[in-house]
């Protein structure tokens, strides 16, 4: 399938800024299953940018805004190419050995309730990939898809406890889950093509944990699925904050107000040809 991707994240200040550095983790990379046809990021400094690539193999624009402005504005556009391939990344190349993504984190660590949820998916050899899935389906039992509740500094522990979330809480304790058992587990940010070709209100999060002979494989708690053909992997860290895909520092700008639209879309057969 070949996906058009529309991304746009607008930043509002009551008062100027007067000086910004951003990380952008918006560039998706081409692995098995995915293909960057094209890709495009468009922001105020961008033509003087630096990039590397962070510990967890993700590309990193590094953007210095230094004009006074009360509104910025980021823009990203891009084809890519994608196979369904249930989920199973495989083995990409990644600065950080396989065991550091078995490290709890703030946001991951994992209490007595989790650590029971993960013994639901502790089996070996062929039946590992079904235990996984018997987590994913019994996070989705106790923690109800729900927006406002709550907040990109929630932890897994909070969610499981409030019994509602969104993707983000899902995917951090799955992983809180899988590290409680001695699997490696990482976060992924990304998009997803909807159904219906509805826009999305912000990038979409959901987990892989690394089984014998299959490397990575992905799981969209949220949805109850392994990725498909429908989804663009993004960005890969221990958890949301460190595969955010904007970060940054500012000098003033109080009174910030930001504002995200994501419009993913399936390219025609007649423009592919």
């Amino acid at each position: 399938m070949r996906l058009n991707v529309r991304h746009v994240t607008r930043y509002r200040y009551e008062h100027p800024l007067a000086h910004m550095v951003q990380q952008l983790r918006l560039t998706p990379p081409t692995l098995v299953g995915q293909k960057v046809v094209s890709w495009s990021i468009d922001v105020p400094g961008y033509e003087r940018s630096a990039r590397y690539t962070d510990a967890f193999g993700n590309p990193v624009d590094i953007v210095s805004h230094r004009e006074a402005m009360d509104e910025l504005t980021i823009t990203v556009e891009g084809v890519v190419e994608t196979q369904d391939r249930a989920g199973v990344v495989g083995h990409p190349r990644s600065p950080a050995p396989d065991n550091v993504f078995c490290r709890f984190t703030p946001l991951t660590k994992a209490n007595p309730a989790i650590r029971r949820l993960g013994a639901i998916a502790e089996r070996e050899g062929p039946d590992a990939v079904a235990g996984f899935h018997d987590l994913m389906h019994a996070i989705r039992d106790k923690v109800a898809y729900r927006t406002g509740v709550t907040e990109v500094h929630t932890s897994a522990v909070e969610a499981l406890n409030a019994g509602e979330g969104v993707c983000q809480d899902h995917a951090h304790i799955f992983i809180a889950a899988a590290r409680a058992i001695g699997v490696p587990a990482r976060y992924v940010s990304g998009y997803m093509l909807l159904e219906g070709g509805q826009d999305s209100e912000a990038h979409h999060a959901w987990a892989e944990v690394l089984l014998p002979q299959l490397g990575w494989v992905g799981f969209d708690i949220s949805n109850g699925m392994c990725p498909t053909d429908r989804y663009i992997r993004l960005t890969c860290g221990l958890d949301s904050r460190s595969a955010a895909p904007i970060r940054g520092i500012r000098m003033g700008g109080s009174g910030e107000n930001m504002d995200v639209e994501v419009a993913v879309s399936q390219e025609s057969q007649q423009s592919q040809q």
